[in-house]
């Protein structure tokens, strides 16, 4: 049933009954359509309430109708306003918890609205590359003042219903209602039933003005401001010409005006990637094997061992969702740094407003230093965040055995090393996993949960719902060297490190990946995380699999010990206390005299190949990754990469953005790639599955 239809008193109420969120599928479209027809039809009734079961009013379009027939097929939203709109008797909006998208939409469709306070309303179509498609442009700044929807629109955050509500002038609520909402709307629908049964016309918020005292100039500044923040996104400024539009025009010609515009940014590739990644991250959580319902572990408290940056940062996720933690270090001296270290960060956001006293001693309250090891002995989780070294992880892992409580999940935040040979250090290696946080832990939205091969279903169903309290985006990854994130990375690095052999500088590569849309290129990056961590992990893989071809130039800068900011040069130099990297020329003439050594003489390489070496490079190795079956499927891999390394939004991730530039074009790349005697003509063999993929005419995605 996508409505429910009853009668209290003489008042129809109609109520969305489409789990989660009351997406307004065609079903409930269907029905919300038919029982305002009803409605209509019954002397009995003299007003209609519109409200949403459970846990919200409506998140707007249902999701799982996306690029199906139905998500368009009649009566569509526009319709069903129609129907609203032209209905005899009042129509009331119901709204609590959530107005999203097409919810708010059908809300500003109806004759009036009532709201519970705390109920997020928002326009947030911006955030999938499109804007409102169904009214919402033209009609909230009807309601609301042309300056405070546009900001909504543009942003697509929410807003709190109260505090919308006391916006001067602001025509969007008529009531918030403190007490029972349901009832309050009966009643008030009640009353303007009678109203207007004494011939009251109905007001619309169509018939409304839009008007802004210098429009000109307002439009002209908003422009200004969106487009110096919004450069790879083209829907932000397209919804500035759809508010313009209602200013400027009639209703239906601004109507017609959204729906143009609608339409040309639905077909931009800035959209489908922004699309690809909303539906890659809510996937992300679905495992094959590992049913929704799957039973879960209750997590009331967590151990974290290492205060350190990791250690810090993994605790305060813990902290700020209300779960309380023991943090264990080896030394006092280390114990206090790291308290000190979260104390300043939740000083520092208290500094800012982002955080209140009482929130602030909450959740120091909740955190319980200690140097025993004995005191982790009853925490439902335990997380290490040690040393990168096997020999460490094995120490830890045989004394958590040996005092945890039986069933308590044990978790390595290794970056690379193997949790299958971590969980054999314990009798219990059914309970031990991998989360890889990623720094600053507490910033950072990725975690990798690394699944051993005898973690148990149970235990990897736990850790998938503990990510969404702690507001990360978990993907699941199998066991390999580096997992999904830093396997795929070091063939990024190998790259950087060949066009550094055949010519380019730093800054070269730098600069043209930061164009393509990276937050930082390779070697700014590694000069922030520490060149020598890098080091660390290449000489171990030279030991492990010494077949494994690298440029040696990233060796010999750390040789010298340039270990990046934290040392004040390496990659690039940096001025004491700053973080401006300048470019330095004792790096320039080593890769000059490195080329030399090697016989190979510098060349011209332009961005096009630049990015295409590098980003390719994620690509190979990622579809690898999933023929070998440590992802899941190609869009965890963009989630990764989106979240935890930089990959710029609006191309979707790289096994998205492969996608968009045809696998056919991608492999032929690969294969001049291959032809270069100066880079590793092995790894550009295309993996099997990008070939046949190729060969077919399909995507990765």
């Amino acid at each position: 049933m996508s409505a429910t239809y009853e009668l209290r008193g003489g008042v129809a109420v109609i109520t969305l009954c489409n789990p989660p969120v009351n997406g307004l599928a065609w079903a409930t479209r269907k029905a919300i359509a038919a029982g305002i027809e009803q409605a209509e039809l019954d002397p009995a009734v003299r007003a209609i309430v519109i409200t949403g079961a459970g846990k919200a009013f409506s998140g707007g379009a249902d999701i799982r109708e996306f690029g199906t027939p139905q998500s368009s097929a009649e009566p569509n939203l526009h319709s069903v306003l129609r129907v609203i709109e032209e209905c005899s008797k009042p129509v009331v909006a119901a709204v609590h918890a959530v107005a999203m998208g097409g919810g708010l939409e059908l809300a500003l469709g109806c004759h009036y609205r009532v709201a519970a306070p705390g109920a997020s309303i928002a326009l947030p179509e911006v955030k999938l590359g499109i804007l409102p498609g169904a009214g919402g442009t033209q009609r909230l700044p009807r309601v609301l003042g042309v300056e405070n929807a546009l900001n909504m629109i543009v942003s697509g955050e929410p807003v709190r219903s109260e505090l919308l509500a006391r916006q001067p002038g602001q025509k969007l609520f008529d009531q918030i209602v403190e007490g029972e909402l349901v009832e309050a709307a009966v009643a008030f629908a009640a009353e303007m039933g009678d109203r207007h049964a004494a011939g009251a016309s109905l007001p619309k918020v169509r018939d409304l003005p839009a008007r802004h005292a210098n429009p000109d100039g307002y439009f002209q500044f908003a422009r200004n401001t969106v487009k110096a923040v919004s450069r790879n996104f083209p829907a932000p400024l397209k919804c500035i010409d759809a508010v313009e539009g209602a200013v400027k025009r009639s209703f239906e010609d601004g109507l017609k005006l959204e729906r143009e515009l609608f339409i040309q940014l639905l077909n931009t590739p800035e959209s489908a990637a922004l699309r690809h990644a909303f539906f890659a991250e809510r996937a992300a959580s679905k495992i094959p094997d590992v049913p929704e319902g799957t039973p879960v572990r209750p997590i009331a408290s967590v151990g974290v061992i290492g205060a350190g940056t990791m250690g810090g940062g993994i605790s305060m996720n813990f902290l700020n969702a209300g779960i309380p933690v023991t943090i264990v270090e080896t030394s006092q001296a280390a114990l206090d740094r790291g308290l000190g270290v979260i104390r300043k960060n939740y000083e520092s956001q208290l500094s800012k407003g982002k955080l209140d006293q009482a929130a602030f001693q909450k959740r120091m309250a909740l955190l319980t230093p200690t140097l025993q090891f004995e005191d982790l002995g009853k925490a439902d989780l335990i997380i290490e965040a040690v040393f990168e070294d096997i020999a460490v992880k094995e120490q830890v892992f045989r004394k958590l055995d040996a005092i945890a409580r039986p069933g308590a999940i044990l978790a390595t935040n290794t970056s690379t090393l193997d949790v299958n040979q971590i969980a054999g250090f314990t009798r219990r290696p059914a309970d031990v996993l991998g989360m890889h946080f990623f720094s600053p832990a507490n910033v950072m939205k990725l975690l990798e949960v690394v699944r051993g091969k005898a973690t148990a279903k149970d235990v990897l169903a736990t850790v998938m719902g503990l990510a969404r309290t702690i507001r990360k985006t978990a993907v699941v990854a199998g066991v390999c060297d580096g997992f999904i994130g830093n396997r795929m990375i070091d063939q990024y690095g190998r790259q950087a490190g060949f066009l550094l052999d055949e010519g380019c500088t730093p800054s070269q590569v730098d600069r043209a990946i930061e164009k393509f849309g990276f937050a930082m290129g390779p070697f700014r990056m590694n000069d922030l995380a520490g060149n020598d961590i890098g080091w660390a992990i290449r000489k171990r893989r030279y030991v492990e699999h010494p077949s494994i071809r690298y440029s040696r130039t990233a060796d010999l800068v750390c040789e010298q010990g340039r270990f990046g900011q934290k040392s004040g040069a390496g990659w690039y130099d940096y001025q004491p206390g700053k973080r401006t990297a300048i470019a330095s020329p004792l790096v320039e003439a080593m890769l000059v005299e490195h080329r030399q050594s090697l016989g190979i003489t510098p060349r011209r390489i332009d961005d096009g190949e630049i990015v295409h070496r590098l980003v390719y490079s994620l690509v190979n190795e990622g579809v690898r990754l999933l023929e070998e079956g440590i992802a899941n499927k190609a869009s965890d891999i963009d989630i990764v990469y989106l979240t935890g390394y930089g990959f710029p939004l609006h191309r979707g991730g790289p096994l998205c953005y492969a996608d968009s530039q045809g696998l056919f074009n991608v492999v032929r790349a690969m294969k001049r790639f291959a032809r270069n005697p100066h880079d590793d003509a092995g790894f550009w063999e295309p993996a099997p599955l990008i070939t046949r993929l190729a060969a077919e005419g399909k995507s990765l995605s």
